[in-house]
């Protein structure tokens, strides 16, 4: 019986690949610039059932800026279906597929008046606001993993060096994980804010801790879509956010190239 790897393989070939890319609402554009190949999700088992509209439910597998990639063109974010460890089977296939970093990306609304809809920042650091685990459930003694440097120290020194030579700004700040699917309340955002919150969004946290838990340095970069309840009068909605993704995408694809050809 082929296993996971032994599908992809027959597919993208052999080749090691160097770097894992999650892509956000607004994102799924630059998984068809990989030089590669691209596999349905339906395709391989055990993969992220992914319903949110505004994504592309492939893996892209080839070069980009000449590095060998595995790109996730979707996510499946925990209030899906409830599973806060969804994209497991997709990073233990990162990791056998010979990575050893994870880039991942989101939609998020920002809590700082600095950092405004179409604007980037990086993730220092997080908050799990919602409480839930990916790693509930976990036998091994494995589970208990630090997250002292959970958002790899190189790997944001190489983006912000990126960022800057393309001309970019790139703040940095802290994302809190907001479970979803309704946004937060004014209330949760100032609550959120007196926690030490930059930036608020339902995705991410969950795929950092899978990442460390499998020994991936991780990173991850919020596109700003919109200001969080409370902090200014826009509609918030989900349409706003795929409106709103593409201001910041364009910068990030910035980012992420010059990232990819500094490797």
């Amino acid at each position: 019986m082929k296993t996971l790897l032994d599908i992809v393989q027959s597919r993208a070939g052999t080749a090691p690949v160097r770097l894992g890319l999650i892509l956000g609402s607004g994102l799924g554009h630059l998984a068809h610039a990989v030089d590669g190949v691209a596999i349905p999700y339906a395709d391989l088992p055990g993969f992220p059932h992914v319903g949110v509209s505004g994504h592309n439910p492939h893996l892209h597998i080839g070069l980009l800026e000449g590095v060998r990639v595995a790109v996730f063109g979707a996510r499946e974010h925990y209030y899906e279906n409830g599973n806060p460890a969804a994209m497991r089977p997709a990073l233990e296939l990162l990791r056998a597929l010979g990575a050893g970093s994870l880039i991942t990306t989101n939609a998020a609304g920002s809590l700082r008046p600095d950092i405004r809809p179409g604007d980037l920042m990086l993730l220092n650091d997080h908050i799990n606001f919602s409480g839930l685990n990916p790693l509930i459930g976990e036998k091994t003694d494995a589970r208990f993993v630090p997250m002292t440097t959970a958002h790899d120290p190189d790997l944001r020194a190489a983006l912000r060096d990126a960022a800057q030579a393309v001309g970019v700004a790139l703040p940095e700040g802290v994302y809190a994980w907001y479970s979803g699917p309704s946004f937060e309340t004014p209330a949760e955002i100032r609550a959120i804010k007196i926690l030490g919150g930059d930036a608020v969004g339902m995705s991410t946290v969950p795929e950092v801790i899978l990442a460390r838990f499998l020994g991936l340095r991780a990173a991850a970069i919020s596109t700003i879509t919109n200001m969080a309840a409370g902090m200014s009068d826009e509609a918030i909605s989900h349409e706003h956010t795929k409106a709103m993704a593409p201001l910041g995408a364009a910068k990030l694809e910035k980012v992420l190239r010059r990232f990819l050809r500094d490797l």
